[in-house]
């Protein structure tokens, strides 16, 4: 297969019933996302993997959110996920392009993010890169996040590389609505433009 092919055959159109409604329901009348189409053709993948979606209202603010999933995926590399998520969650979000830019070429200490974000920021990069967070990462992020919001950053963290690993081992193409990573000046892309209101995937 080509790098525009991933590696495991998405469901192609006409759909069965059953999926075309479940597509209907998380896409919100937009075309369905190649990683859906993929995970749809293979019913214990695709049930486990909608069961896990934490995008419904949770204890973080929709901010606070976006920036652990956008960070996520940027330190796996998984331009697909983080493309989505940027175009249509960055706008709600209040993530300016510095702030996005952030979550792939910064760190906890850009001049972007408040305290509490740093500690946010610093507490997702010590799960990605050493699975577990020390006393001093703990005790920042408890000063700013109680005990549910600390239980969904490490939730949100361990899905979306989840989603990363199977994004970059499926080898997707990227969305044509999705953002792209920034290069040395931040693109016009990374303003959220692409799907419009009313065609925003939301099961993700």
């Amino acid at each position: 297969m080509s790098q525009a092919t991933p590696r495991i055959a998405p469901l192609e159109a006409p759909y069965p019933p059953e999926i075309q409604q479940q597509f209907d329901r998380i896409m919100r009348g937009a075309p369905p996302l190649m990683l859906f189409r993929v995970m749809a053709g293979h019913a214990r993948a695709w049930d486990k993997f909608r069961a896990g979606g934490l995008l419904d209202p949770g204890p973080l603010s929709l901010r606070q959110r976006e920036i652990v999933i956008d960070r996520t995926c940027a330190l796996n590399r998984c331009e697909y996920e983080w493309g989505v998520h940027v175009a249509i969650f960055a706008g709600p979000a209040r993530l300016t392009e510095e702030d996005v830019s952030a979550t792939v070429q910064g760190d906890a200490t850009s001049p972007c993010w408040s305290p509490a974000e740093q500690a946010l920021v610093a507490a997702v990069d010590a799960l990605h890169h050493r699975a577990t967070l020390d006393d001093a990462e703990f005790s920042a992020l408890s000063a700013h996040y109680d005990e549910p919001q600390i239980l969904e950053i490490m939730l949100l963290c361990g899905f979306y590389r989840t989603v990363s690993y199977l994004a970059n081992g499926l080898r997707l193409p990227l969305e044509d609505k999705a953002a792209r990573f920034p290069q040395s000046t931040p693109s016009p892309r990374l303003r959220g433009e692409g799907w419009g209101e009313g065609e925003s995937p939301r099961g993700r």
